[in-house]
């Protein structure tokens, strides 16, 4: 589960005559789905600048690199997303008509001059006060030298409690794994705390105010972190020491059957979403699952997978990673200027094609293509959970709970649990088709019954 991050360098732009600064929004119709762009423009000192919200995706704020109004023409640019607007204003001076293009891509974008702010609800979301404690914490990786902090939220009542730690996805991701607007952890930790049992969760390195270089680590390392956590654990008084628990979601999912084979005092795992094949199948099967639910054409999709898979197997066979890179940037630079319908230049082009060469050659793109869970869920001992939705697009269900339970089957562990809930997504959300693109739309957080079922799972063993 990646979340989106954007880094512009915030040049300004020019004013011609009418002053529109304000807030212009428009709906752009992509795929079979309707995302809302809103483009706040402001003046300063003669000069255009903007930032762009894209409420659906869960982006505000994001600033664009160069804004020009001419007195009729406006062109805002984003060249790190390869994204352009040009729109010519109406007489009234109180809308565009216009295009944006991304990406080899053009869409209609007629733009309106609004008032009204967007909000995205939340309902889930709990607010103080809150009938248990919570503090602010640090705990060390003394491996990698890194200190990293999070938020421990504990029973107020004075006798010993059962613990869990809490591991993200895939991505740079806060402690409570925010995305499109969304805390599911924050809805976990207030859940199983209202239950009894304390929860940590963290910042991943790199993120918030913890500390280590996010790009260079695997999930080898993130693991790590994850033992440090369990460490701070069992260093709290009021912590039961040998009934403490990790639940990891996704990616989380794989890590957390990492530190449970290494540390066997791990009373239980709970894979949330968790992936029972490689990491090249999920990625194959992701791809395919998302773009058909975009109703992409199945020849496309062939075409698409191909070249992925083309790339997958360049990398995995790579015996210098610099020299695949240059290799790979230009095979995907020769792609997008095949596909590129919104001549975009090839400036824009090569910085789209330099920057997924850079995804794909990284340290945790190579480690997560090769690596097959079975390697660490055979050696686990203790209780397992593992639960996902029926439809899940990212981790499909059905593919990935099967080799969860045949790797414990065969490795003697009789203490497992497998369920597909019906209906949800890959964010455990109660969704229509699974695609990505209704996340933000759904304002459910997190399924109740799933919160229900795992924590009376939890207190069966527990007793």
């Amino acid at each position: 589960m990646k979340k989106l991050f954007l880094f512009f360098a915030v040049m300004p732009g020019l004013i011609f005559g009418q002053d529109i600064s304000g807030t212009w929004g428009g709906t752009l119709e992509v795929m079979g789905s309707s995302l809302r762009i809103v483009f706040n423009i402001s003046s300063e000192n003669g000069q255009l600048k903007s930032t762009m919200d894209s409420p659906d995706q869960g982006a505000f704020g994001i600033p664009m690199d160069n804004t020009v109004f001419n007195g009729t023409m406006l062109k805002i640019t984003a060249l790190q997303i390869m994204g352009e607007y040009e729109g010519v204003i109406s007489d009234s001076f109180n809308s565009f008509s216009g295009t944006w293009k991304q990406s080899g891509m053009k869409f209609p974008l007629n733009l309106k001059k609004t008032n009204e702010s967007v909000t995205l609800r939340r309902p889930q979301h709990p607010q103080p006060p809150f009938p248990y404690e919570m503090k602010e914490v640090t705990f060390r990786n003394e491996k990698e030298n890194i200190t990293l902090c999070g938020t421990f939220t504990y029973p107020s009542q004075k006798e010993a409690f059962p613990a869990v730690v809490l591991i993200s996805g895939s991505g740079k991701q806060n402690r409570d794994e925010e995305i499109l607007g969304h805390k599911p952890f924050l809805v976990i930790a207030d859940y199983l705390t209202r239950n009894g049992i304390g929860v940590l969760r963290f910042d991943d390195r790199g993120e918030g105010c913890s500390e280590g270089d996010f790009s260079t680590a695997t999930s080898q390392n993130f693991a790590q972190d994850v033992q440090a956590a369990v460490d701070f654990l069992k260093s709290q008084p009021a912590v039961i020491k040998d009934r403490i628990g990790l639940i990891g979601h996704s990616e989380g999912g794989l890590i957390a059957p990492m530190v449970a084979a290494a540390d066997t005092s791990i009373y239980f795992i709970v894979l949330l979403a968790g992936p029972g094949t490689s990491g090249k199948e999920i990625l194959i099967d992701q791809n395919e699952l998302i773009l058909k639910s975009y109703a992409v054409p199945d020849e496309e999709i062939r075409k698409k997978q191909a070249l992925n898979m083309d790339l997958y197997e360049m990398v995995i066979n790579a015996k210098n990673i610099e020299k695949t890179k240059e290799k790979i940037e230009k095979r995907i630079f020769r792609q997008l200027k095949k596909e590129n319908s919104a001549n975009l230049s090839d400036d824009i082009l090569k910085k789209q094609a330099a920057s997924q060469a850079e995804v794909l050659c990284s340290p945790w793109f190579r480690y997560f293509l090769t690596y097959q869970p079975a390697n660490a869920l055979s050696k686990v001992k203790c209780f397992v959970l593992a639960l996902n939705g029926s439809l899940d697009l990212q981790v499909p269900a059905d593919k990935n709970l099967s080799a969860i339970e045949k790797i414990l089957k065969e490795s003697g562990n009789q203490k497992y649990t497998i369920k597909k809930f019906e209906g949800l997504n890959h964010l455990f959300q109660h969704a229509t088709t699974g695609s990505p693109a209704e996340y933000v739309k759904i304002e459910e957080t997190f399924s109740p019954e799933v919160l229900e079922f795992m924590k009376d799972w939890m207190m069966s063993i527990l007793k």
